[in-house]
């Protein structure tokens, strides 16, 4: 059986390379609205970050989807964001430790 290639995209916080499916994308429409990307489908601009609360909050003291989307975005956006990832962590590990 032939070995599928696995997706990768680049952490903008960390600058680390990760497979796609352990990362979620963070997106700027026209609008300027930033958004959390759970389907990675959404049209716009993206940017991707690890699932790890750590990054996110980092994201959120450095302020780096200001930077990347080269607009304003709000704090709660960050709240968000970080209970996102904790959620999705918190996911990923009691599901993963079922697996093995």
């Amino acid at each position: 059986m032939k070995k599928r290639k696995i997706p990768m995209r680049k952490d903008i916080v960390t600058g680390e390379m990760a497979p796609k499916k352990e990362l979620v994308r963070i997106v700027r429409d026209k609008e300027n609205n930033v958004a959390v990307d759970p389907t990675g489908k959404m049209s716009g601009r993206g940017a991707y970050i690890t699932l790890d609360v750590d990054v996110a909050k980092k994201a959120k003291k450095d302020r780096t989807f200001d930077k990347v989307f080269e607009t304003k975005v709000d704090d709660t956006f960050y709240d968000d964001l970080i209970s996102y990832v904790d959620h999705q962590q918190a996911r990923r590990e009691l599901f993963d430790n079922g697996k093995a």
